[in-house]
Parts: C-alpha cells; sequence; structure tokens
C-alpha cells in the first residue's frame, strides 16, 4: 500500500515530463508543473521541505527530480526556500550534478534575502569550495558576493576564500567573478582582491585579460615575448 508520504515526495518524480520550455533541458517539464502545483497551494511549505529532504536523502532520480521542482520554485518565490538553506550548503558539494545546480541558484538568491542564515552555514560554506565543481564554486562566490553587499561584516571572514577563488580562476571565469565580486568589497579588501585580480592578467588569455582591464579602467600592458 502507497502512503501518503511517499505520494508527496515522489510526486515530481511520477509526474509525466511535459514538453520542455524555451531555455529548458529535456525533463523538466514534469518539475514545472509539479513546482506550480506546488506555489498554488496556500501552504506549501510542507511539501518544499519534502522535496529539500528527498533531494538531499533520497534515490539519486528522485532526487534529481527534486532538485528541479526546487529549482523552479527558487525563479519563482525564493523566499519560500530559505528553510531549506541548511540542505542547500551541503548540496553544492553533492556528487549528483543536479543537486549542485540547484544549490548554487539558491544560495546567492538567499544570501540576498536573509544574509544572517546563509552566514550560519559559512564555515560548510568555505570549506566546500575547494572540493566543488566549476557550477558549485560559481555559486559560491556570487553567495559570497551577496554577502559582502549585504553587509561588510562579511568582508573578513570570506576574504581569503574569494582571494583562493580569484586566484585561481581561468580567464573567462575570473572576467565573470571579478564583475561580481570587485564591487562587493569595500576599502582595503576591495583593493587587495582588486591586486590578485590585476596581478592575473599576463598570465590569462589576451582577450579576457582585455575585458577585464576595460571592467577596471586599466590599460593593458604589452606583452613581450
Amino acid at each position: 500500500m502507497t502512503t501518503k508520504k511517499k505520494s508527496t515526495l515522489e510526486e515530481a518524480a511520477a509526474t509525466p515530463d511535459m514538453e520542455p520550455q524555451p531555455g529548458k533541458k529535456a525533463g523538466g517539464g514534469g518539475a514545472v508543473a509539479a513546482a506550480h502545483k506546488i506555489l498554488a497551494d496556500e501552504s506549501p511549505q510542507s511539501k518544499i521541505a519534502e522535496h529539500g529532504e528527498t533531494m538531499m536523502e533520497g534515490p539519486r532520480t528522485a532526487a534529481t527530480q527534486s532538485a528541479r521542482v526546487l529549482s523552479e520554485i527558487i525563479t519563482a518565490r525564493p523566499e519560500l526556500v530559505v528553510p531549506l538553506v541548511a540542505k542547500f550548503a551541503r548540496g553544492v558539494s553533492s556528487s549528483n550534478k543536479r543537486v549542485v545546480q540547484t544549490s548554487a541558484e539558491a544560495l546567492p538568491a538567499i544570501a540576498r534575502i536573509a544574509p544572517a542564515r546563509v552566514a550560519r552555514q559559512l564555515d560548510v560554506l568555505k570549506s566546500s569550495f575547494e572540493d566543488a565543481n566549476e557550477v558549485g564554486k560559481d555559486g559560491l562566490v556570487r553567495t559570497f558576493a551577496a554577502l559582502c553587499t549585504a553587509s561588510v561584516a562579511y568582508q573578513k571572514r570570506l576574504e581569503p576564500v574569494l582571494t583562493l577563488a580569484l586566484d585561481g580562476a581561468d580567464g573567462k571565469t575570473l572576467f565573470a567573478w571579478s564583475q561580481i565580486v570587485l564591487p562587493a568589497l569595500k576599502g582595503e579588501p576591495h583593493a587587495r582582491a582588486r591586486a590578485v585580480v590585476e596581478g592575473r592578467l599576463d598570465l590569462i588569455p589576451r582577450s579576457y585579460a582585455q575585458q577585464i582591464a576595460d571592467f577596471l579602467g586599466i590599460k593593458l600592458r604589452l606583452r613581450y615575448r
């Protein structure tokens, strides 16, 4: 006999996939329908919590589909997933790529609307950075920048990991992160992060170095062989 709890947890996985919307990958239609159903509910939190549990603890297929459902909810109403912040903090370094993607979407969004809730997870988030995949790293950098934008009080705690990120990024990523991190920092942390970025301009492909130089308002030095 199928229990009510099982039906709720696996609702998204049991829903036939519809035609994917533009910009959505195949297999996401069922998640869209499930998310819309949850958002239409007067009290969606219990179902959202169950999807959070399935995303982190369920079988891989169900976890993937719950992550897709939560991704849709994050796009529509990010405030509803704030209670799941601890799960996303663990999920950003998951072995399930879809869970990583959803967590990387959720954390910066939550950091913008409830920074203190994310700050409670900082030890987990900072320790996850080096082992995270590219999507996870990007989500973490965006999360850290959002916290620094919310309050300069977070800069001291986050400067080391942001420096690590900027120092290790490839040219394309460095260009993207420079535009996110540098405006979020103030005073000496900003100056030190900018120095890290400028110090790498001779080490990355010139096309990206030029874009970064333009963003910084500096002249790119000629390179000599």
